[in-house]
């Protein structure tokens, strides 16, 4: 899938999301409609945030491999510490993605 794909998935996606919202929603009278809508918006919402970090570490992760790869193919006597440089960055992409699902997560409990 093509990130240009993907962009024009996430903006519909979104689109839709804020157009499904109905106004009656805000109103005095539907005090537990709001809260069940406030809910259910908390949970697209933690699932948008979470998915979306997971793709963008999964691209990250996948950019340093390819690069390490062509780097190791042009110089294969630097493939050792080529290899150490690519893991070390990899698991700080990885521990960044980490992060960003947790602080999507933690939108349901806010």
């Amino acid at each position: 899938m093509k990130i240009a794909t993907l962009v024009k998935f996430t903006v519909a996606a979104g689109a839709a999301v804020a157009f499904a919202s109905s106004p009656a929603l805000a109103q005095n009278e539907m005090a537990e409609a709001a809260a069940a809508g406030s809910a259910w918006g908390k949970g697209i919402g933690a699932g948008l945030a979470a998915g979306l970090a997971v793709i963008g570490g999964g691209l990250g992760i996948g950019k340093i491999g390819s690069s390490a790869v062509e780097s190791i193919a042009r110089q294969p006597e630097a493939s050792g510490t080529i290899g150490t440089n690519m893991i070390i960055a990899a698991a700080l992409v990885e521990g960044a993605t980490l992060f960003a699902v947790l602080g999507g997560f933690l939108a349901l409990i806010a």
